[in-house]
């Protein structure tokens, strides 16, 4: 059994158990593990479940934006972006771990405009946001 298994137990992502360890990181480790154990609390096993608040807006994006690898998708975030009037257009820094820093910049840029409007954009549809998350994000 590996270190992390023990620490974390078996049921949390081993890139996620080995990333909450990551030193030098944009994102506090002690967050990290609090995303990765509420979701495993609730049954999510999936990376991208344990690397996210997986609230409502984030399980809209990871359906839209994630492919079949779990990676995101960031043309198609972008489009997202766009269709819902967020200007990404100064998010251009592409040092290493540009992707998730686009993608939690992106998603709190989006969930202050779809906690506003109460629906989410994806193509031509418009995805309405629960009532107790648009709450939870209104200012």
């Amino acid at each position: 059994m590996h270190d992390m298994d023990m620490e974390y137990g078996p049921s949390i992502h081993p890139d996620v158990a080995q990333d909450i360890e990551r030193k030098n990181s944009v994102v506090r480790n002690e967050y990290k593990r609090k995303y990765a154990e509420r979701a495993k609390e609730n049954g999510h096993a999936s990376k991208c479940a344990q690397r996210s608040t997986w609230d409502w807006l984030a399980q809209c994006l990871a359906g839209e934006c994630n492919g079949p690898d779990g990676k995101l998708d960031v043309a198609r975030f972008l489009v997202i972006l766009e269709a819902n009037g967020v200007d990404h257009s100064r998010w251009t820094n592409r040092s290493k771990g540009w992707e998730g820093r686009l993608r939690m910049t992106g998603r709190l840029a989006l969930q202050r405009v779809v906690a506003a409007s109460g629906v989410l954009v994806v193509e031509d549809d418009e995805l309405e946001a629960p009532a107790e998350w648009v709450a939870k994000f209104q200012n």
